[in-house]
């Protein structure tokens, strides 16, 4: 398969990984994307902020995403000038209203006694979040988070 990369692109620094939709993949997830981020040097903070916010999102492609049965998540990571962008990407049902999707403490699964906070807690935790979504298409979240550099003696 040909890559999506384009010629200024190849010396960003980026990961692709992808499997199946069963919730003990979430932790792996999270740990993966640590590990590739960890070449920024983040700081604790930033860190486990990042960390919180892929669980999110990939929690919500399996939960909400694959109510239906198994599927496949993606995650892509990039790095480009001292920014990490994550990609979670599902095939699953979608998103019919996102701007409901986003207000705190709405869940379209309430029988599962869950928060209904997942985008909250990731717009919290990034600088910017992107969600591409369509009831039967699935949905895209692109999260951005700039990692500054740490201060001497931190």
């Amino acid at each position: 398969m040909a890559s999506k990369l384009n010629s200024d692109a190849l010396s960003d620094n980026y990961m692709r990984i992808q499997f199946a939709s069963r919730s003990e993949n979430e932790s792996f997830a999270r740990v993966a994307v640590a590990a590739f981020v960890a070449q920024m040097d983040p700081t604790v903070e930033q860190l486990t902020e990042l960390k919180t916010a892929v669980s999110e999102a990939v929690t919500n492609a399996i939960i909400h995403g694959y109510e239906e049965g198994p599927g496949e998540v993606r995650i892509e990571c990039r790095i480009r000038d001292g920014t990490v962008e994550v990609v979670v990407e599902d095939d699953g049902v979608g998103i019919a209203d996102i701007e409901q999707a986003r207000q705190p403490m709405y869940t379209s699964r309430p029988e599962l006694e869950r928060s209904g906070m997942g985008l909250t807690i990731m717009e919290s935790f990034v600088d910017e979040l992107i969600i591409d979504s369509a009831p039967g298409r699935g949905t895209r979240v692109i999260m951005r988070k700039t990692i500054a550099p740490k201060r001497e003696g931190h």
